[in-house]
């Protein structure tokens, strides 16, 4: 699961930094529609950094207040792979 988390941060991590960009890009581009979309657009990532830093904070406090719950589900994931691969 965790590859899979790790995965999905680093690809919300590209968009932001894309979407960052391509404001940048935009900077010198005038027009009431432009500001309306620069607007948003800025507004939307603050809000996925704003997410992306309290999703960590939230996973890295949960493992760290009950490690032994966090050892436990992996085992058990582990466990249930290690059967189903066993099967085939």
């Amino acid at each position: 699961m965790q590859p899979a988390t790790d995965k999905l941060t680093q690809d919300l991590r590209a968009v932001i930094g894309d979407a960052e960009a391509l404001l940048k890009a935009t900077a010198g581009q005038t027009g009431e529609r432009i500001e309306k979309i620069r607007t948003r657009a800025e507004e939307s990532v603050r809000v996925a950094r704003e997410r992306l830093q309290d999703a960590g904070e939230d996973l890295n406090g949960r493992v760290h207040d009950n490690p032994w719950t966090a050892v436990g589900v992996a085992a058990g994931i582990g466990l249930i792979a290690g059967l189903i691969l066993a099967r085939k």
